[in-house]
């Protein structure tokens, strides 16, 4: 930062210039292609990346794509429909002509705009306007968009700076998924592939099991003022549970299928994109009829020791997923074969277990921790780097 100081105050002490996007980049068209052609190109070996709406990229051949108009210099995407969001890229590449990019004579000032509009994402998705249920904005955003142009100095050492805060990122988000591969492969060593110890079905270690209901949302009395926790498939996401963001009421459990289940229930989502996802309820609750509720037989098994046998087995609830929307049901969740070992090696199990699960997904300790303190240092400086008074003293 001191080196920084230093060439702001040797290059513009009193401020800096403002200007328009559109009167300092020179913005870049895309190419005219269709969602089926983008499938019908696509090589993985491919020399040439074309971005389409929302995060769909393919790799093609420049031979193979239609009217391309490629960009050969570095550039910065403005992904303008669906995904509101900006890419710097290097490499060749063209994009829908639905959206645009800009670049610049000097490579140092492309990837300025880029953080620049990076620290501003959050302006132009408040502005996008639904085209259906897609967010969307329109060129004017972006081209009339007014930003401070410091001297090319001073852009180079913000560049540089913020270049390390995303290396640093990068390179721990790269050791988390490294460990969450080595913690996938400990968890499915210890309670797939270990031949010691007898498989039992599931439902012989369940002591009580349920699936929940849904209240008619047309009446206010089982929603109005509740103060029971009411679980949705949403929240069941390889967790544990603490706190439940929706409430029903005591008529609500008294007339419908809504049922209390006590805390240290093994929960396993059993409709739709969430089938086969699992979590523990910390608290006790109630849940919708999406979930599918097991209470342990404590002197069988230990329910965290369950509940990480079922999130081993998530490839294998997937396959048996039924019907349109991909159903499961309380056979087939009971189906399944899990290795029965003493509760003492259970309890070693999951402690081994649960020492990886915090590395690798708690967010107030370890490489999460770090990560999510990484990514606001970096925004904290980003906003800082870029702000700069105006030497027109013009309101922006």
């Amino acid at each position: 930062m001191s080196k920084l100081d230093e060439l702001i105050k040797e290059y513009c002490p009193d401020g800096v210039k403002y200007c328009k996007i559109k009167d300092n980049y020179t913005r870049l068209r895309g190419t005219p292609i269709t969602a089926g052609k983008m499938k019908e190109i696509e090589k993985l070996d491919g020399d040439i990346r074309v971005f389409a709406g929302g995060k769909t990229i393919i790799d093609a051949f420049e031979v193979e794509i239609p009217n391309a108009n490629i960009t050969r210099k570095p550039a910065v995407l403005v992904q303008s429909r669906g995904v509101i969001d900006v890419i710097y890229y290097e490499q060749p590449f063209t994009f829908k002509n639905e959206m645009w990019a800009y670049t610049h004579k000097n490579k140092t000032a492309t990837k300025y705009l880029f953080y620049v509009l990076k620290n501003n994402l959050q302006k132009f998705r408040d502005s996008a306007s639904g085209m259906g249920s897609l967010p969307q904005i329109s060129l004017k955003v972006t081209e009339d968009f007014v930003i401070p142009i410091p001297p090319l100095p001073v852009q180079e050492e913000i560049v540089r700076i913020l270049d390390n805060f995303t290396e640093l990122t990068t390179e721990l988000t790269t050791e988390l998924a490294a460990r969450k591969k080595q913690y996938e492969y400990y968890r499915d060593s210890l309670l797939i592939n270990e031949k010691r110890h007898k498989r039992v079905l599931l439902k012989t270690i369940v002591k009580k099991s349920c699936s929940g209901g849904t209240p008619n949302k047309g009446k206010s009395e089982f929603y109005e003022n509740g103060t029971i926790p009411w679980l949705r498939t949403q929240e069941v996401k390889f967790n544990e549970i603490f706190e439940i963001n929706s409430f029903i009421t005591e008529e609500a459990v008294k007339k419908t299928s809504a049922k209390w289940i006590p805390m240290n229930c093994v929960i396993v989502a059993i409709s739709g994109a969430t089938a086969g996802r699992c979590a523990i309820n910390k608290i006790p609750t109630t849940t919708n009829q999406h979930c599918y509720n097991m209470e342990i037989d404590e002197n069988k098994a230990l329910y965290k020791f369950v509940y990480y046998c079922i999130c081993s087995q998530h490839k294998e609830l997937l396959s048996r997923k039924q019907g349109a929307r991909g159903d499961l049901n309380s056979s087939l969740v009971m189906g399944i074969e899990i290795p029965l070992p003493t509760l003492e090696e259970q309890q070693h199990i999951v402690d081994i277990l649960d020492r990886f699960d915090t590395i690798c997904n708690d967010i107030s300790v370890g490489l999460p921790a770090e990560i999510n303190a990484r990514q606001q240092q970096y925004e904290y400086y980003r906003d800082k780097l870029l702000s700069f008074p105006n030497i027109d003293n013009k309101e922006i």
